[in-house]
C-alpha cells in the first residue's frame, strides 16, 4: 500500500495544480504519510522527491497544510536523528527542510524551535545532525515582523529569537553537542546581547569536555567572535589555561577539571599549542582580535597581573609577533611588562611596609623561561620569537658606554638593577632555547657572533658571557657551524683587545675538538703578529698565549693544579686521544717561535706576553725549558754582567728615543716579575720531581739566582745618583729630559718592589734578608718621596697619577700576615727588622688598599693570578683577617698617642682596606659571603660542627666595629677623628645588608643606632650624613619611616627657626645628632629624600588600586568580593599621606638657607600634592562603581586643608622674599657681578613654585568633583587659595620699579646702614607683590 501511496502522491505531484494533491494528502492518516516517508527515506529511494511533493500539497497558507508540514518536520527530524539513514539521503531532507523553514508561519517555527531545545536540553539528540536546521529556523523566526504568541504574552519574531536562545544557554548541554552547537550560532544573525549569552554558556562548557574536545571548541568560539564579544572570549580562553596550568603544576584536581589526573603535561602542552594556533589564524583572518588581544593584555599593566599574564598568554603574544603589523607593539608590551615586573620586584623587597600590604607578585621572567621549557612540546610556533624577544632584550638593555676605558651605564643607579636583570633574561632565554631546539642553533649563534663583531665599540661582555655558555653547553654539536666561528677569525685584527680575549677564551673548547678551526685561527694570529696596529698585535699575542695554556703536551703537571683550565673534561673530549703529545708539543714550539719575535716590539706587546708567560708554564710545565731560557736571554740584553758595575741595569737601553718622542721599549719591572715567579714555581713544581726521576737539570734557574742575587746587593748599593734620578733631577711633563725621568723612576721602582718579593720569597726567615728588604724599601721609599714631591709641584694630572705596584696579591696577603699575625718563636728575631719600621708596615698595608681598589675597578688584579677568582678571593680572606686584628688589637687613638710620624695612621689604613675588601666581596663574591665570615672568625675552629648562620656570623663582626664606634665618640669633640667615624658607618653598612632582615640581630643593629643618633650631637656632616643614611636603610626594612621623619621635622624646624622671625618655635631633641650644622642641608635633603621614596610606593599602591577597579568593574557578584583586599591599602595610603603631611607641615614653616633644600622641598610638595590628586581621582572611581569613600579620606582632605595648603602659600612668600632681599644688600662694586649670578640663581630655584600652585589647584580641582558626586561638601576644609595670575601688567611693573629707583636715591642721600630699615619695608614689599600678583 506504501508503494502505491507513494507514487500516487508523486504522479500527482506532477500536475500543473496542487488541488488534486492537496485533495488527496488530505484523506491520508498522520501515520500513513509518516510511515510512507520513513519507507522512502531508509530504501534511499525518491525521499527529495516525495519531501517535495508533500510540500507541494500542503501550502502554508492553509492551516491543514501548515500543520501537516510541522508533522512532516518532526518526522523527518526524527528520521535524520536516529541513524538509519544513508549520510546523502540525510543531507538532502535536511537540505529540503531548510528550503522550505522560511515559508512557515511564526507560531509554527516557535514550536519547531522549542521541539529541538527540549530535545538539546534532554540529550535525546542521537548524532546532532538535524542542528544544522535550528539556526534557518531562528533566523527566519526574526524576520516575522508580526507579533506573535509566547508564553503568556505577545512578541516580535525577534524578540521571540532572543528568548529562545536564552532559553538554550540556560539549559544542559550534552557535551558532544557542545562544538556543533557553537558552530551553528556563527551562521545566524546575533546581536550583541545574544553573543555575550552564547559566550558565557560555551566559556562555561569548557571544563566539563574532554581536553582534546576544547580547541575545536575555541575555534568555532573565535569564528563566532567575528560578531562581537572578542574581548570576552579572549579573557575565557586565557584564564581557562591559566588556572589548567596553575592546577597542573600543583599536582591537584579541581574538582572542575575533572581529567586533570589522567592529564600527561605533553598532552595539555600540545592542546594548548593547538589553541595558539587557531587564536594566531583567527587574528590573521580579523585584525579587531589581535588589537583586543593587545588592548586586554595591556591592562594588566595598571593593576594586578595575574589574572592575565601568565605563560600561556605570553606563548600566544609570541606567537602573534610572527605577524609583522603586530611584531614591534607585541615587544614593546613584553618590555614594558618585564621591566615593570623587575621594578616591582625592587620596590617590594626594599621596603617592609609594602611587603606587609602586597603579596609577591608573579614574575615575569619565570614565565617566558616556562614558556622557552614548554616550546619543546607543541608551543614551538613561539621559538622563533622567544630567539627575536632574547635578543631584543640584550641588545635594549646591555651595558651602555664606556669612558676612560670603565665600565658605564647611561642609567641611574635605581633603575640599573631591572636593566640589568632584563639583560640576564635575554640572556637565559637564548641559552635555553639553544639547548632545547637544535634547527635554531645555528642562527643563535650567527646573531650572537655579528654583534660581537659589528658592536666593537660599546661593551659586548654580556654576548662574550652567552657565547661561552653556548659553546660549553655542546661543543660537538657546533663543529657543523665551524665555518661562521672561521669567518669571525677574520675579524680579530680589527676588534678591541678585551673582545679578542673574550672571544677566544668561549670559542677555546670548539678549538679542541675542531683542528680545522684551529689551524685556521692560526693562521690569522700570525698574520695580526706582524699587523701595522699595535692592538692586532697585541691580540695576536693573547690568542698564541690562550693556545699555549690550553694544548698541554703530554707529561705537563695535571690541570687540577691549574685552576680556571678549561680541560678536556669539560668539553667531554679527550684531546690526547685526537692528537697525539709530539703534534701538540711541535705546535706548542712553534708558537713559542712566534712569540719570541714579540719580545723586540713595543712595550706593550712585551708586557702582555710577561704577564702571560707565568700561566702558561703553570698549565703547560714541559714548555718550562723553552719559557726559562727565552727569559733569561731577554733579562741578559738589559743585565751588567761585571759584579762591580753600578747600577746593575742598563736602564738607557729601556727607552726609546724617536725625535721629541719618548717612549718606554722594555718593561724591565715586569720582565723581572715574571723571572721571578717562573722561577719560584719552576722550584716548587718542577725540580722536586726532577730529583725525584734524576733527571738532568738544565742550570738555567742558577744563572737566574745567581743575577737576581747580584741585582740585588749592587741596587742596594746604588745611589739615586747612579740612576740620574736625585732632587735635583727634572721630572717634568712637558720636557722630554723629564718625561725620561719620570719612565725611570717607575721603572726602578718596580725593579725595587721585585726585589723586595724575590728575596722575601727565598729568605727563610733569615735576618740578613729582612735586613736587605728593608734597605731595598729605604731607597724605593727615597725615590718615591722624590717623585711624589716634584709632582706634588706640577699639578698635572698625570704627574699626580700612582703607579700600580708590582706586587703580588699573595706576596701582598703573606707579608701582612708576617708582619702581624706571625707569632712564632723562630721568626721573631728576624721579623722585628721589618716591624721595626712603620712606615714599611704603613707600605705593606697601602699596597693591599691599591690591590682592592684595582680589582673594584677592573675585576682583577695586576701580576700571578691577578686573573683567578678563587685565588684572589683566598688572598682577599687573609689580608682581611690580619687587616682586622690589626685594627681591633690597636685601635686609632692608641697608635697616635704614640710616637707621631708622617703619613696616614696604619690603623686608620687597615679601616679603610677593611671597607673597600667588604665592598668588592659583596660586589663579585655575593654567593661566597658566608665562606668569606668564617675565614675571618679566628674561633670558629673548634665548634665546626654547629652550622651558624650569615647573619649570626656579620653580628659577631659588627659588634666589634660597633665598640670601635661608641669609643671614638666618647673621645671628647676636639679629639673626633671624622674620617675614621665615617669609614666605621660605611663597614657597618655594608655588614648590615648581610643580615636577615627578620633576624634578631638586625632588630638590635636597627636599636643600636637609633640610640646613636638619639644621644649623640656631632657638628661633622658627612659623619651625620652617614650615619643617618644607615638609620633610614635599616627602618625601611623593619617598618615605613613615616614617624621618623615626622620626629626629624620637627627637630629641623626646631633649630633652624621659623619662617616669620616673630614666632619662637619649640625645640624638640627626638635626635642629638640634628644640630644647628647638620639640620640643613644634611639632615634636610635626607629626610626629603627619604620622603619622595614614600610617596613613590604611595604612587604604586594607587596605581594598584586603581587597576583593581578596572577590573573589578565587569560582574556584580565579583566586584563586591574583589573589593575587600582593597581596604587595608587604602587605609595605608591614607594612614601615610596624613604622616607625611605633618612632616611637610613642619617644614614649609622651617627657615630654610637658599639653595638645594628649598629646591627639592618645593619639588616634593608638588609630588605630595600630584598624589594626593591620583588619591581622589581613584575615589572618583570607586564613587562611580560603589558610591562612596571613608570617612578616613574626609580626615585626609580636612588635614591638608588646615595644615598643608595655606602654609604652602606662605612659605612660596618667604622664598620668593627671601630671593629679592639677597639682592638689595650687596656693595656698588659687587653689584653687577652679584645681581646676574643672584637672578640666575633666583631663576632656578624659583622655577618649581608655578609647578607646585598648578599642583595643589588641580588637587582643589578634583576635590570639587569628587564633592558633587559623593555628595559631602569636601571643600568645606579647604581655604581657596589666592588667585595667581601670572600675566606681566606693563603699567603695574613701570609704577613698582619706579617706587625702587626712589628707594635707591633716598638710601644714597641718607648713608644709614642696611639693616635699620630692614624690616618695615619688606613687609610692605611682601604686600604690593601680592597686590601685583593678583
Amino acid at each position: 500500500m506504501c508503494a502505491t501511496m507513494d507514487q500516487k502522491i508523486l504522479s500527482l505531484a506532477e500536475d500543473k495544480t496542487a488541488d488534486r494533491l492537496q485533495a488527496f494528502l488530505r484523506t491520508l492518516k498522520e501515520d500513513d504519510l509518516a510511515n510512507v516517508l520513513q519507507n522512502q527515506a531508509v530504501k534511499g529511494k525518491a525521499a527529495g522527491a516525495l519531501l517535495r511533493a508533500v510540500f507541494k500539497g500542503s501550502p502554508c497558507s492553509e492551516e491543514d497544510g501548515a500543520l501537516r508540514r510541522l508533522k512532516v518536520y518532526t518526522c523527518c527530524i526524527q528520521l535524520v536523528e536516529s541513524g538509519d539513514l544513508q549520510r546523502e539521503v540525510a543531507s538532502e531532507i535536511i537540505g529540503l527542510l531548510m528550503l522550505e523553514a522560511p515559508s512557515f508561519p511564526g507560531v509554527l517555527l516557535i514550536e519547531l524551535a522549542n521541539e529541538f531545545i527540549g530535545a538539546i536540553k534532554q540529550g535525546s539528540l542521537r548524532n546532532g545532525k538535524s542542528l544544522e536546521l535550528l539556526p534557518v529556523i531562528l533566523t527566519a523566526l526574526a524576520t516575522k515582523k508580526e507579533s506573535l504568541a509566547y508564553g503568556k504574552g505577545e512578541l516580535s519574531g525577534e524578540e521571540c529569537k532572543k528568548q529562545l536562545i536564552s532559553t538554550l544557554c540556560s539549559g544542559r548541554w550534552d557535551q558532544q553537542y557542545v562544538i556543533q552547537l557553537t558552530s551553528m550560532f556563527k551562521d545566524m544573525p546575533l546581536t550583541a546581547e545574544e553573543v555575550e549569552l552564547v559566550m558565557g554558556k560555551v566559556l562555561k562548557m569548557f571544563s566539563k569536555l574532554n581536553l582534546q574536545e576544547v580547541p575545536p571548541l575555541i575555534y568555532q568560539l573565535l569564528i563566532l567572535s567575528s560578531k562581537g564579544g572578542r574581548k570576552r572570549v579572549l579573557e575565557g580562553i586565557i584564564a581557562f589555561f591559566s588556572e589548567l596550568d596553575k592546577q597542573h603544576n600543583e599536582e591537584q584536581s579541581g574538582d572542575e577539571l575533572l581529567d586533570l589526573l589522567t592529564l600527561s603535561s605533553g598532552e595539555l602542552r600540545h592542546v594548548e599549542g593547538t589553541v595558539i594556533l587557531h587564536i594566531v589564524f583567527a587574528i590573521k583572518l580579523d585584525c579587531e582580535l589581535g588589537r583586543e588581544l593587545l588592548k586586554y593584555l595591556k591592562t594588566g599593566q595598571q593593576g594586578d597581573f595575574r589574572n592575565n599574564v601568565c605563560p600561556f598568554s605570553i606563548a600566544v603574544l609570541l606567537s602573534l609577533s610572527r605577524i609583522q603589523r603586530y611584531k614591534e607593539q607585541v615587544f614593546d608590551l613584553l618590555k614594558a611588562l618585564i621591566i615593570k615586573s623587575f621594578k616591582d620586584l625592587q620596590l617590594l623587597q626594599g621596603s617592609k611596609f609594602l611587603q606587609n600590604l602586597v603579596l609577591q607578585r608573579p614574575c615575569v621572567s619565570t614565565m617566558i623561561l616556562e614558556v622557552v621549557k614548554n616550546s619543546v612540546h607543541s608551543w614551538d610556533y613561539a621559538t622563533q620569537s622567544l630567539v627575536e624577544l632574547g635578543l631584543f632584550l640584550m641588545d635594549l638593555y646591555g651595558p651602555k658606554k664606556v669612558l676612560d676605558g670603565i665600565l658605564r651605564e647611561t642609567t641611574s643607579g635605581l633603575s640599573r638593577m631591572p636593566n640589568q636583570y632584563a639583560c640576564k633574561l635575554g640572556a637565559n632565554i637564548l641559552l635555553e632555547t639553544f639547548k632545547i631546539h637544535e634547527v635554531i642553533r645555528q642562527e643563535i649563534l650567527e646573531q650572537v657572533l655579528s654583534r660581537v663583531v659589528t658592536r666593537a665599540s660599546s661593551p659586548i661582555s654580556h654576548f662574550l658571557d652567552l657565547l661561552s655558555n653556548i659553546i660549553m653547553y655542546a661543543p660537538l654539536a657546533l663543529q657543523s657551524c665551524s665555518s661562521k666561528v672561521t669567518e669571525t677569525f677574520d675579524y680579530l685584527s680589527f676588534l678591541p683587545l678585551q673582545t679578542v680575549q673574550g672571544l677566544l677564551k668561549a670559542v677555546q673548547p670548539l678549538l679542541k675538538v675542531s683542528m680545522s678551526m684551529r689551524d685556521s685561527l692560526i693562521l690569522v694570529l700570525r698574520k695580526a703578529m706582524f699587523a701595522s696596529q699595535l692592538d692586532a698585535r697585541k691580540s695576536a699575542v693573547a690568542g698564541f698565549l690562550l693556545l699555549l695554556k690550553n694544548f698541554k703536551v703530554l707529561g705537563s703537571l695535571s690541570s687540577s693544579q691549574c685552576s680556571q683550565s678549561i680541560g678536556a673534561s669539560q668539553v667531554h673530549v679527550d684531546v690526547h686521544s685526537r692528537y697525539n703529545s709530539v703534534a701538540n708539543e711541535t705546535f706548542c714550539l712553534e708558537i713559542m717561535d712566534s712569540l719570541r719575535r714579540c719580545l723586540s716590539q713595543q712595550a706593550d706587546v712585551r708586557l702582555m706576553l710577561y704577564e702571560g708567560f707565568y700561566d702558561v708554564l703553570r698549565r703547560n710545565s714541559q714548555l718550562a725549558n723553552s719559557i726559562m731560557q727565552t727569559l733569561l736571554s731577554q733579562l741578559k740584553q738589559f743585565y751588567e754582567p761585571k759584579p762591580d758595575v753600578l747600577p746593575p741595569l742598563k736602564l738607557e737601553a729601556c727607552i726609546l728615543t724617536q725625535g721629541d718622542q719618548i717612549s718606554l721599549q722594555e718593561p724591565l719591572d715586569y720582565l723581572l716579575c715574571c723571572i721571578h715567579h717562573c722561577l719560584a714555581w719552576y722550584k716548587r713544581r718542577v725540580m722536586p720531581l726532577q730529583q725525584e726521576e734524576e733527571e738532568e737539570d738544565e742550570g738555567f734557574h742558577q744563572d737566574l739566582d745567581d743575577m737576581l742575587e747580584s741585582i740585588t746587593s749592587r741596587m742596594i748599593k746604588s745611589e739615586l745618583e747612579d740612576f740620574e734620578l736625585d732632587k735635583s733631577a727634572d721630572f717634568s711633563q712637558s720636557s722630554s729630559v723629564g718625561i725620561k725621568n719620570n719612565i725611570c723612576a717607575c721603572l726602578v721602582m718596580g725593579v725595587y718592589e721585585i726585589l723586595i718579593e724575590y728575596n722575601f720569597s727565598i729568605s727563610n726567615f733569615s735576618k740578613n734578608k729582612f735586613e736587605e728588604i728593608l734597605r731595598l724599601f729605604m731607597c724605593y721609599k727615597k725615590l718615591s718621596d722624590i717623585v711624589n714631591e716634584k709632582a706634588g709641584k706640577s699639578k698635572t694630572k698625570t704627574g699626580n697619577k700612582t703607579n700600580d705596584s708590582v706586587l703580588s696579591m699573595k706576596f701582598v696577603s703573606d707579608l701582612l700576615t708576617a708582619l702581624f699575625r706571625d707569632s712564632a718563636q723562630s721568626h721573631e728575631e728576624s721579623l722585628s727588622v721589618l716591624r721595626s719600621s712603620s712606615e714599611f708596615m704603613r707600605y705593606a698595608v697601602s699596597v693591599a688598599l691599591q690591590k682592592v681598589q684595582q680589582l673594584k675597578e677592573t675585576g682583577h688584579v695586576s701580576g700571578p693570578d691577578g686573573q683567578n677568582p678563587e685565588k684572589i678571593f683566598q688572598n682577599l680572606c687573609d689580608i682581611t683577617r690580619v687587616l682586622l686584628w690589626r685594627y681591633t688589637s690597636i685601635p686609632t687613638s692608641v697608635e697616635e698617642s704614640g710616637k707621631k710620624e708622617k703619613g696616614k695612621n696604619i690603623s686608620l689604613l687597615c679601616l679603610e682596606g677593611l671597607q673597600k675588601i667588604l665592598s668588592v666581596v659583596q660586589q663579585f663574591y655575593q654567593p661566597k659571603i658566608h665562606q668569606f665570615l668564617r675565614a675571618l672568625d679566628v674561633t670558629d675552629k673548634e665548634g665546626e660542627e654547629l652550622e651558624v648562620s650569615v647573619s649570626q656570623r656579620a653580628a659577631f663582626q659588627i659588634r666589634q666595629f660597633q665598640r670601635s664606634l661608641l669609643n671614638l665618640l666618647s673621645s671628647p669633640e676636639e679629639d673626633f677623628h671624622s674620617r675614621e667615624a665615617l669609614l666605621l658607618v660605611t663597614v657597618l653598612s655594608d655588614l648590615c645588608r648581610l643580615l636577615e632582615a627578620a633576624s634578631p640581630q638586625f632588630v638590635q643593629m636597627l636599636s643600636w643606632t637609633s640610640k646613636i643618633c638619639k644621644e649623640n650631637s656631632r657638628d661633622d656632616a658627612s659623619f651625620c650624613k652617614g650615619l643617618m643614611s644607615l638609620l633610614f636603610s635599616l627602618h625601611v626594612l623593619c617598618k615605613s619611616p613615616v614617624t621618623l621623619l615626622r620626629d626629624l621635622s620637627q627637630d629641623i624646624h626646631g633649630h633652624l627657626g621659623d619662617i616669620d622671625q616673630d614666632v619662637e618655635v619649640e625645640k624638640t631633641n627626638h635626635f642629638a645628632m640634628v644640630n644647628l650644622r647638620t639640620a640643613a642641608p644634611t639632615v634636610c635633603l635626607l629626610a626629603l629624600g627619604q620622603a619622595e621614596k614614600v610617596l613613590e610606593e604611595v604612587d604604586w599602591l594607587i596605581t594598584k588600586l586603581k587597576g583593581q577597579v578596572g577590573q573589578e568593574v565587569v560582574p556584580g557578584e565579583a566586584s563586591s568580593q574583589g573589593a575587600l583586599p582593597s581596604q587595608p591599602i587604602e587605609k595605608a595610603v591614607v594612614m601615610q599621606l596624613g604622616t607625611l603631611l605633618t612632616f611637610f607641615h613642619e617644614l614649609v614653616q622651617t627657615a630654610l638657607p637658599s639653595g638645594s633644600c628649598v629646591d627639592i622641598l618645593l619639588k616634593d610638595l608638588c609630588k605630595m600634592y600630584t598624589i594626593l590628586t591620583a588619591l581622589v581621582r581613584y575615589y572618583l572611581q570607586v564613587c562611580q562603581s560603589s558610591g562612596g569613600f571613608p570617612k578616613i579620606l574626609e580626615k585626609l582632605v580636612k588635614l591638608s586643608g588646615s595644615h598643608l595648603t595655606p602654609l604652602c602659600y606662605s612659605f612660596i612668600s618667604y622664598v620668593q622674599n627671601k630671593k629679592s632681599n639677597s639682592l638689595k644688600y650687596t656693595g656698588e662694586k659687587e653689584k653687577i657681578a652679584a645681581v646676574t649670578t643672584a637672578m640666575a640663581r633666583v631663576l632656578r630655584e624659583t622655577k618649581p613654585i608655578p609647578n607646585l600652585i598648578f599642583a595643589i589647584e588641580q588637587y582643589e580641582k578634583f576635590l570639587i568633583h569628587l564633592s558633587k558626586r559623593s555628595k559631602v561638601n569636601l571643600m568645606q576644609h579647604m581655604k581657596l587659595s589666592t588667585s595667581r595670575d601670572f600675566k606681566i601688567k606693563g603699567n603695574v611693573l613701570d609704577m613698582v620699579l619706579r617706587g625702587e629707583e626712589e628707594e635707591e636715591e633716598d638710601r644714597e642721600g641718607t648713608a644709614s646702614p642696611p639693616g635699620a630699615q630692614n624690616k618695615e619695608p619688606a613687609r610692605k614689599k611682601r604686600k604690593e607683590e601680592t597686590k601685583c600678583l593678583s
